[in-house]
């Protein structure tokens, strides 16, 4: 009666019916000595865990984390890049002639004028055109998703 009702809690223990106390009855039997030939497989599973619960961790767990030391490095490199940055940006405006963009006739700034004035409109009508895709686009999705 005792070898068909451990087959029985192993069926459940394996599809994960068991109770504890079920489990404790499994733990007892495959500890003991007069095991069922047939059953002699379980007897390492359930055999672990009284093993694993004699287990101690013996390893030193420091207390403190290491520091970093490439992160002291990396806030030094972007400090030395911001200094260089700011140099080159010093430098460069020192060289740059002050008489830019100026004319004598007023007709002549007028025109120079309308043609940048020209070239932004032009870029701005592509941006315009590709926005209207894009509203197109939510139109359907909207008649598609309602």
């Amino acid at each position: 009666m005792e070898l068909h009702n451990i087959e029985i809690l192993l069926e459940k223990y394996f599809s994960g019916e068991t109770s504890i106390a079920e489990e404790k009855q499994l733990k007892d039997y495959f500890s003991s000595p007069d095991v069922a030939p047939h059953l002699e497989q379980y007897r390492v599973v359930f055999g672990y865990f009284t093993q694993a619960k004699e287990e101690q961790f013996t390893k030193t767990i420091p207390l403190q984390p290491r520091k970093r030391t490439y992160v002291a490095w990396i806030s030094v490199a972007a400090s030395v890049a911001i200094l260089a940055g700011t140099y080159f940006i010093m430098n460069k405006e020192q060289q740059t002639p002050k008489d830019l963009g100026t004319f004598d006739s007023p007709e002549l700034a007028f025109q120079e004028t309308q043609k940048a004035l020209q070239l932004v409109s032009l870029n701005v009508n592509k941006g315009v055109e590709s926005i209207e895709y894009i509203e197109e686009y939510n139109k359907t999705t909207k008649t598609i998703f309602k």
